[in-house]
């Protein structure tokens, strides 16, 4: 995913316009911290509080919570002293699209083959990793209201 200043662009990996297929209106709110755990109830609270805005169901909501939290701890086991965990969220009508981003001191993305990934796509439904060139990894999470999730 392209990088400006840290933040990731409104583009999926594969170089589209992440609103392009889906259409409408989006919103989007980018919360960056430091990458430490103690930080990570401000974004649990702040994904809760965007789902809740979405009318995501309260059982959605805390999945998107819990995921949200998965996938910092995966991002904050190897991150770059000192460095800052980037989130944006993405919303539309019924869909929430959260990317976490830190800096790596290994430069590789999480395992897809892990636990982890499966608790990750179980609670969020669509999950996607990738590392840049600069140590960046991202892990892409997307969630959408009122739909099974099949892992």
């Amino acid at each position: 995913m392209p990088m400006t200043e840290g933040i990731p662009t409104q583009l999926t990996p594969q170089g589209e316009p992440s609103g392009a297929s889906r259409g409408g209106p989006r919103d989007v709110v980018t919360v960056r911290l430091p990458a430490s755990p103690a930080y990570l109830a401000v974004l649990r609270t702040t994904t809760a509080s965007l789902a809740a805005r979405l009318d995501f169901t309260l059982d959605e909501i805390e999945d998107l919570r819990i995921a949200v939290d998965e996938a910092c701890g995966l991002l904050l086991v190897g991150v770059e002293p000192g460095s800052e965990l980037t989130t944006s969220f993405e919303m539309t009508h019924d869909e929430i699209r959260v990317a976490v981003t830190a800096l790596s001191t290994h430069g590789k993305p999480p395992s897809r083959d892990s636990f982890a990934w499966t608790v990750l796509s179980a609670l969020a439904g669509q999950v996607d990793t990738w590392a840049e060139d600069d140590g960046r990894q991202t892990i892409l999470l997307t969630k959408h209201r009122g739909r099974e999730v099949n892992a």
